[in-house]
């Protein structure tokens, strides 16, 4: 059994959010992580998002694990694996009522998006 590291929580709004944190390629703007130390994440969706309905409405709690493909085995997935970005994968489970994000890093996360103050008042 793997070790679960908590590392966000995400909440869909249909609240404009700032330009500037927009994705193109994943088609959603995301901000708040790198704001403080709480890791909490808000995103919008373009129109045109792909991602499954149930993502784009309901919050999730995103955990990192050091083996995505063993994580995910017997579980509800809900988005298989897929890359935001280079040295990482996610993908999205239905555990009950709750929506997980499973995250690996192929790297430190520092390297990837710094954020030294994530967790520290």
């Amino acid at each position: 059994m793997q070790e679960l590291r908590f590392h966000h929580v995400g909440i869909p709004t249909n609240e404009r959010l700032p330009r500037a944190d927009h994705n193109e390629k994943l088609k959603l703007t995301a901000t708040g992580y790198f704001d403080g130390p709480y890791a909490v994440e808000w995103m919008n969706f373009d129109e045109d998002n792909s991602l499954p309905e149930i993502i784009k409405s309901i919050p999730h709690v995103a955990y990192v694990v050091d083996d995505l493909d063993e994580a995910l085995k017997g579980k509800n997935v809900i988005l298989p694996p897929q890359s935001p970005t280079e040295n990482v994968l996610v993908a999205f489970i239905l555990e009950g009522r709750n929506l997980i994000e499973l995250m690996q890093f192929d790297k430190p996360e520092q390297e990837i998006w710094p954020h030294p103050n994530k967790f520290r008042l």
